[in-house]
């Protein structure tokens, strides 16, 4: 039988979501807690992969196990015995065909910038001093949607079939003292939102112009966009799958 496992995660311990073979992930510390609870060897599928400190505050996986068990007592185990920067929220059956990775309709990240210097949120946002253009910034998400090849913000050496993404929003808000980019899209590339956002803070910055983001973006060269932002401000929010994939 198949379930699917609800969680968030802080990321800064950990070197991305998928395992490694020389460094902690969040999939293998996940994958030890649920073998020890349920006393099989259990391996889980990820809605995606992020990268190295990035966080999660509502992330999917599934694993199959041979029988059924009180969902709501391993979500208690699991989070009595998992670290505190690992929160499960929810344990159920889904099924059988269905896929954390591949079901999913839909990803949403957020990326927060801070404007003043916070004692307290120096290692959940990426502090910005100079002064942006925050117009031209919301002018140039509105390019994105122009588009469907999105290989100029991936890394290179990547194992995928093509760069194509679905981008459905993309937008900056300002929250207090934040300026925030959220963005969604039917899957993203490796470092492509910390490429995005690096480049519209070029545009924001006077840098470049909006204009230029056509031509970055038809280059499909990873070295014409902007730099990668730091992975610590960043957060996947969302995952959305098919109303119909539960039992």
């Amino acid at each position: 039988m198949r379930y699917f496992i609800e969680l968030s995660f802080n990321g800064s311990a950990y070197h991305g979501w998928q395992n490694q073979p020389n460094a902690i992930s969040v999939q293998e510390v996940i994958e030890k807690g649920l073998s020890t609870l349920l006393k099989a060897n259990i391996s889980i599928m990820g809605a995606g992969r992020t990268d190295t400190g990035v966080h999660a505050k509502q992330m999917f996986a599934h694993f199959d196990y041979k029988s059924n068990f009180d969902e709501s007592h391993l979500v208690f185990k699991l989070n009595s015995f998992l670290p505190s920067d690992i929160a499960i929220h929810a344990v159920f059956q889904v099924k059988e065909e269905a896929h954390a990775r591949f079901n999913a309709l839909s990803r949403t990240y957020l990326y927060r910038i801070s404007f003043k210097k916070n004692a307290f949120a120096f290692n959940n946002t990426f502090y910005v001093k100079q002064v942006l253009d925050i117009e031209k910034m919301k002018q140039a998400t509105k390019v994105l949607f122009q588009y469907k090849d999105f290989q100029c913000f991936s890394k290179s050496n990547t194992d995928v079939k093509t760069y194509n993404c679905d981008i459905m929003k993309a937008d900056w808000v300002l929250v207090n003292d934040e300026l925030q980019f959220t963005i969604k899209a039917d899957r993203f590339l490796r470092n492509m939102v910390r490429a995005i956002v690096g480049t519209l803070i070029n545009i924001g910055l006077g840098k470049i112009n909006i204009d230029d983001l056509h031509t970055i973006i038809q280059s499909k060269n990873r070295s014409e966009a902007g730099f990668s932002v730091p992975a610590h401000a960043l957060y996947l929010i969302e995952v959305e799958y098919p109303k119909d994939i539960k039992i």
